[in-house]
């Protein structure tokens, strides 16, 4: 297991550097520049201060040196300082607000896997029934509905003329003034309309892919040897069944943590929550390199991980990928 997870963490490697590259190549090659912001809003700004502060900001210097010096400073756990006014170092603006990012993530995921596995093992058990046609249904609603869209939608109908749910932000103005039950109850709140938008998508597909894994396994003779021993449909399914029908969505749930990072962006753009997505959206508009691929990297990195983590319990729950 460790030599498994040893070669696991050294691929890693490779694949951080050419996302970091191709991201820095993208990023540089998009329109505009961080001085373009600071002299066209100064009408006493000469060309002469915009090449000073291209100088001081190294983009005077060829692509791939700017990128040889910022890969020099991440060595380091360095990610420069912002562009934006206040100047503050890029890691702690991302300290600030990944909390929130991953606390949001982790409550999807934990929602996906709550309400999608049961689902998932309904329909494959109860297959063509009422429930089958009506989670179909929902499957092709979830895939079809754009995040913002339905985020837009439930502010307007939930938030704003039905009042039961804030429509912005992680607390309450009044917040400090709450008990300690209290507090937690009002980030709670604030927090349901964006985690039920974050885990909508993976619900349709979690639960289809739950779906489709077990209707395979249930077919397999050790099943049907299992039903011939006598033991009750609830120990077939949730104990030889279901544990087989897990490995693949193990896979698939790793690899939907970039679609949730991903989607931060837009949600918390939405819901104006202090998060990692929108302090890359406000990025993004600013064109604040460092800020910009310091966001991209730490992204870069939960995906890495949560991908190791759906490879460890993978080779956990099934022994034959230990001695691949």
């Amino acid at each position: 297991m460790l030599r498994y997870l040893a070669k696991r963490l050294l691929m890693m490697i490779p694949l951080l550097l050419g996302i970091t590259l191709i991201s820095f190549v993208v990023i540089h090659l998009a329109p505009g520049e961080p001085t373009d912001l600071q002299v066209e809003l100064n009408p006493e700004a000469s060309v002469e201060l915009k090449e000073r502060l291209r100088a001081q900001y190294d983009l005077d210097k060829p692509l791939l040196v700017q990128y040889g010096l910022w890969l020099k400073r991440l060595a380091v756990l360095d990610f420069g300082d912002s562009f934006s006014q206040d100047r503050r170092p890029v890691l702690e603006k991302i300290a600030e607000r990944l909390p929130i990012t991953i606390l949001i993530n982790v409550l999807s995921i934990g929602l996906i896997l709550l309400v999608a596995t049961p689902i998932g093992i309904l329909s494959a058990v109860r297959q063509n029934s009422l429930f089958d046609r009506i989670t179909t249904v929902f499957v092709f609603i979830g895939f079809a509905t754009p995040s913002f869209w339905l985020a837009l939608l439930l502010m307007d109908y939930l938030g704003v003329r039905l009042g039961l749910f804030p429509i912005s932000g992680i607390q309450s103005l009044w917040h400090e003034y709450y008990g300690w039950g209290g507090q937690l109850w009002d980030r709670l709140h604030h927090l349901m309309l964006p985690v039920f938008v974050s885990a909508f998508g993976g619900l349709a597909g979690f639960s289809r892919y739950m779906r489709s894994n077990m209707l395979e396994v249930v077919r397999q003779d050790y099943i049907l040897t299992a039903r011939a021993k006598g033991l009750s449909e609830r120990v077939v399914i949730y104990k030889h069944a279901l544990r087989n029908a897990l490995l693949p969505v193990i896979t698939i749930l790793g690899l939907s943590v970039p679609s949730l990072i991903g989607g931060s962006v837009i949600f918390e753009t939405i819901f104006a929550i202090p998060g990692m997505g929108k302090l890359f959206f406000d990025s993004v508009m600013m064109r604040d390199y460092p800020v910009i691929m310091g966001v991209l990297v730490m992204g870069a990195v939960l995906t890495l991980v949560g991908n190791l983590i759906a490879d460890i319990s993978y080779a956990l729950a099934d022994p034959r990928i230990r001695n691949t």
